[in-house]
């Protein structure tokens, strides 16, 4: 689990910093780009993210007591934030298509490409979530979560350079 976290941030690393440098080459586009973006939705999509970072951490504790019935409750209440933000992030796309925003435009490519991405990992966290609850086990359970926290860092430095960096 370690080495796909470790290359999936190299992975993320290398598109952030390839972001930076065309934001810099182009601040005002960058700008504009972003004050197109619904706040708000990233806001929340935040919120639900941590949320759902909280639940699969306090499953960890759970089955390490051994209360399996908990620890699945948590890993569904866990996945059921996944599923919100993909719905958000679905409404957010929709949003943007509709205003004419798509990968022709700079700031939208990368958009577009970091979101999607990310939301490709997160179908991969919830896929991983409903696996380790059928069967939970201590170690599973844990390298589930270490996957679902991996996605939750990905989103804060996608938000913060997508949505907050002006």
């Amino acid at each position: 689990m370690w080495v796909m976290i470790l290359g999936d941030l190299f992975f993320f690393g290398c598109y952030f910093l390839t972001y930076m440098v065309f934001r810099a080459r182009s601040p005002e586009l960058f700008a504009a780009g972003q004050r197109q973006l619904l706040l708000g939705v990233g806001v929340v999509n935040t919120v639900v993210l941590l949320t759902a970072s909280l639940f699969a951490a306090l499953a960890v504790l759970e089955i390490r007591r051994g209360a399996v019935r908990a620890t699945r409750r948590l890993l569904l209440a866990a996945g059921g934030c996944g599923v919100l933000f993909a719905v958000l992030k679905g409404y957010e796309w929709q949003h943007a298509v509709a205003a004419g925003h798509t990968v022709a435009d700079e700031f939208f490519s990368f958009y577009y490409v970091l979101t999607g991405v990310h939301l490709a990992h997160l179908l991969l966290g919830l896929l991983i979530l409903g696996i380790v609850a059928r069967r939970p086990a201590v170690s599973p359970i844990e390298q589930g979560a270490l996957y679902w926290h991996m996605i939750d860092l990905l989103w804060i430095v996608i938000f913060a350079i997508l949505y907050l960096m002006r």
